[in-house]
């Protein structure tokens, strides 16, 4: 594709210089990267400038530059006015606009993100669609597992990723819209069909600062046109913020409040949820739906899909079909296989609200203790750590505090902010640094009719820990202490 082709519709380019018909055979944001005939953004970032790299891009197989500056190099430059939303629309050009192929759903919020893409694929699949997914826990393609490193990918890969689906029959596609992205600009020049927006509570303030810049970037996706409807959670507490702005068809969902998609009837249990949804105006319910996901979270995640695929058409009876076929997702209140008298459940809870979720609902079936093991991850917002430590005090019978992935940071001090929340309850709790010998810990001291809660890592398979990932499946560490116990030996002698 020429390069004058792939700017023609981009409204941030300011000046061009160089021949505009020269032939770009790659899309790169890695100045690392190898490539033939390569278009590379110069982005400028918090701690590195893309300017500095376009040398290394240039001898890596780059022909072309997009610019907020021109450079001394004698290539084909566009200069423009913003860097990241430029990558995004010429990577969705290049590879032929992928997005606008299918049908696009959004899910944006604190939590359930995850959980609530997984409903909806599984009902787009009842309704006979073929579908795809992106999000946290990487991308399925049907059911293929295509491994992925953001929550919402950088355009490069995301846009590859549609173009991916798109050749391979994907029809309707259920994708996670996390704050970096938004803000980041990684979604620009892109449509969706539906946006749903879930939830709002602490997290990421390492990068929004403030609580009400993370919640002006999550309400920027809903109101400013990218989604051609809306299903918004009318439980939430921002709810009266974000609807009056909605300038687009909406569709409400709740438990307490007067929401147009509600549930009754509802029976939390340790198996699942059992309950009727109805819709206002409408007199047909999806009655005697089952879910077999547990905790209320997951019933306020059931009614967002939903939600999403009523707007999107699809009858009650896929609805239900879809939400009763899926059993579990990885690393969300996910009970492990153990064979012990005890449970162990991996979940993948890391801010506040949702530890408190977790634990919240576990004590409602547990005939024991509630044992929660829990850090907080380095480089990260240190004001949640304290709460942390205080909600675990609070709702656990015994806290076992350990690292979750301290990256660059000294693990222990990240213990110590902990300990100041958990010390004021009173609640017993150890520090144990080495997350596996905290699992060793909790695996030896639970007691029959015990609940172990796993908190923080679920789905991941690494620690990070000074800047290297090592491998750490949580699931297979979990198996291979409880191998050692039952054998008496451990593969570390």
């Amino acid at each position: 594709m020429r390069l004058r082709e792939l700017i023609r519709d981009i409204p941030y380019v300011l000046e061009t210089r160089g021949d505009l018909d020269t032939d770009i055979g790659a899309v790169v944001s890695n100045s690392r990267e190898k490539c033939t005939n390569g278009i590379f953004f110069c982005i400028p970032g918090e701690h590195f400038d893309g300017h500095s790299f376009a040398g290394d891009a240039l001898a890596n197989g780059c022909c072309a530059l997009v610019v907020e500056r021109f450079l001394p190099l004698d290539v084909p430059q566009v200069r423009v006015s913003d860097a990241r939303a430029t990558s995004a629309r010429v990577c969705s050009e290049f590879y032929g606009n992928p997005s606008r192929k299918m049908i696009m759903c959004a899910i944006t919020g604190t939590k359930g993100k995850t959980t609530t893409s997984y409903m909806v694929k599984s009902i787009a699949e009842a309704a006979g669609y073929k579908a795809g997914l992106i999000g946290t826990t990487g991308t399925l393609i049907g059911n293929k597992k295509i491994v992925s490193h953001l929550t919402t990918p950088d355009p490069v890969e995301l846009q590859k990723t549609l173009s991916m689906m798109v050749d391979e029959g994907v029809q309707l596609v259920a994708m996670e819209v996390s704050a970096h992205a938004i803000d980041m600009r990684r979604l620009d020049g892109m449509y969706f069909d539906v946006g749903c927006f879930t939830n709002l509570s602490q997290d990421h303030l390492d990068y929004f600062v403030t609580m009400e810049r993370y919640f002006e970037t999550k309400k920027s996706f809903i109101v400013n046109g990218q989604c051609r409807a809306v299903a918004i959670n009318a439980d939430a507490d921002e709810a009266h913020r974000i609807l009056p702005d909605v300038k687009v068809p909406v569709l409400t969902y709740g438990i307490s409040a007067n929401a147009d998609l509600y549930a009754r009837d509802i029976e939390v249990a340790e198996d699942g949820i059992k309950l009727d949804m109805c819709l206002h105006g409408k007199s047909e319910t999806i009655s005697g739906l089952h879910l077999a996901m547990t905790g209320t979270f997951n019933l306020y995640n059931a009614l967002a899909a939903a939600s999403c695929a009523m707007i999107l058409g699809i009858d009650d009876a896929c609805i239900k079909e879809g939400l009763e076929n899926i059993k579990s997702v990885p690393g969300r209140l996910e009970m492990l296989q153990t064979g012990t008298p005890y449970k162990v459940i991996l979940d993948y809870s890391h801010s506040p609200d949702a530890l408190k979720n977790i634990l919240k609902t576990v004590r409602q079936f547990t005939r024991g203790r509630v044992i929660a093991l829990f850090g907080c991850g380095g480089d990260r917002d240190h004001q949640k750590r304290p709460i942390m430590g205080k909600i675990g005090g609070q709702l656990a019978d015994l806290c076992i505090l350990t690292s979750d992935n301290p990256r660059s940071e000294d693990p222990m001090q990240i213990l110590q902010s902990i300990e100041e929340g958990i010390k004021p309850t009173g609640k017993p709790y150890v520090v144990i640094e080495d997350r596996r010998e905290a699992i060793r810990y909790a695996l030896t001291h639970a007691e029959e009719g015990d609940i172990i809660v796993l908190a923080g890592k679920g789905h991941e398979t690494y620690q990070e820990i000074m800047g290297v990932k090592r491998p750490f499946d949580e699931k297979q560490v979990v198996q291979d202490l409880l191998q050692e116990m039952k054998t008496g030996k451990s593969d570390t002698l």
